[in-house]
């Protein structure tokens, strides 16, 4: 497991060579879903931190197994009424997709005393199957979020359409990356990281300027799901 890991930092490092950026200024999301502890824990004794779930259930599961050094990063749709419980066990919630979602998660963290670091899901290509907000939309959101206390606004998010070839991705990096550089110049409010890539396509991601790559089946291996 941690050849897995080396290899995936080994392309991080290579891509940001390429983009000429700093291998540090990209944070690696190991994507545990469907994995036990058993199988995560591997790749965190070969100094993996960044864990990344997308079910309350698993997250709920897991947290309380492994290490307390472990930074936890709800990157799954989340819906209102389990925000209370997510934020229990992660402070980086990368899947915000509505204003009403905002606003509760604003509210329940100042109900339990945390600050939780927020990404705006923004749905690039307008797919119904997905959430987020329109690119039109982002610039207010922006701007309402930058109001509430109790939460950060650390960045965008995206999850493109999915695109055989990973080049063929690239067009929905640069769209979010030139999105965020639009609303820093037009709000002055600083959105410093951008969560975006995969397994399938996180070289390129970083090539366009992810600070957050989501990857799983590189580190894991092709997931097996239960009929």
């Amino acid at each position: 497991m941690s050849a897995a890991l080396e290899s995936v930092t080994a392309k991080i490092a290579s891509a940001c060579k390429k983009a000429g950026r700093d291998p540090s200024s990209v944070e690696l999301i190991a994507v545990s879903k469907t994995r036990g502890a058993d199988m995560i824990q591997p790749i965190v004794d070969a100094g993996q931190v960044a864990l990344g779930e997308n079910k309350l259930q698993e997250l709920e599961e897991k947290a309380p197994l492994m290490a307390d050094h472990l930074v936890w990063h709800y990157i799954g749709r989340l819906q209102r009424n389990k925000v209370r419980k997510v934020l229990q066990h992660s402070l980086w919630i990368h899947s915000v997709d509505s204003k009403k979602l905002l606003e509760a998660i604003d509210r329940i963290a100042g109900e339990e005393g945390v600050k939780p670091s927020l990404f705006l899901q923004i749905n690039l290509e307008g797919e119904e199957s997905k959430g987020g907000f329109t690119p039109a939309e982002a610039s207010e959101v922006v701007i309402y979020a930058n109001t509430l206390i109790n939460v950060q606004i650390v960045g965008l998010m995206c999850i493109p359409r999915h695109q055989e070839a990973p080049e063929d991705v690239r067009p929905s990096f640069r769209s979010l990356r030139e999105l965020r550089d639009e609303i820093e110049a037009t709000t002055q409010i600083m959105l410093p990281n951008l969560s975006m890539g995969m397994s399938n396509d996180y070289p390129i991601a970083i090539e366009e300027g992810a600070t957050h790559v989501r990857v799983g089946s590189a580190l894991f291996g092709s997931r097996s799901y239960p009929v």
